[in-house]
Parts: structure tokens; C-alpha cells; sequence
């Protein structure tokens, strides 16, 4: 029986824990909307990334790497003065 925080296989040698949130209220999952309110569990500013503790990676320029390996580009604000009114 898996546990939420029973080691996922991601491929042939590598292992992943599903969580690594041990705090309650638990954090939102990878999944969710808010996905990026889970608490950091590793921060290295030097190397522009922060690992949360859903499993996110989350890197200074807004992109992000999910536990299941899918990427999300970027998401900047457009500033405001930049809008077009056509």
C-alpha cells in the first residue's frame, strides 16, 4: 500500500518521495492551483532555484518544474504602461 509520501518511481533508477510536506495543515499539492503556497524546503538564491515542499521546483524567473517532470514556462505581469488599447 502506497502512502502520500511513498516514494514515486520516475524512471529506471530514480526516486522521488509524492511529498515532502510533514506539517499541518498540508501544504497544496504539485497539482494545484496554489501550488506555489507550499512552504520552502530548500532555497538556493545563488543558483536562482527553491525547492518546495509539494515537490515544486520553482526558479527565480517564474518557471517551474513539477515532481512529474512537466515544465511551466515563465509567467511574468505585463507591466502596466505596456497594454495595448488596439
Amino acid at each position: 500500500m502506497r502512502t502520500p509520501s511513498s516514494p514515486v518511481s520516475t524512471g529506471p533508477t530514480r526516486r522521488q518521495p509524492r511529498s515532502l510536506c510533514r506539517h499541518t495543515p498540508a501544504c497544496p499539492t504539485a497539482d494545484s492551483a496554489d501550488a506555489d503556497a507550499a512552504r520552502v524546503v530548500a532555497d538556493h538564491p545563488e543558483q536562482g532555484w527553491r525547492l518546495l515542499c509539494n515537490g515544486v521546483l520553482v526558479f527565480d524567473d517564474t518557471g517551474e518544474l513539477l515532481p512529474d517532470g512537466r515544465a511551466i514556462a515563465p509567467h511574468r505581469p505585463t507591466p502596466v504602461g505596456v497594454l495595448s488599447t488596439a
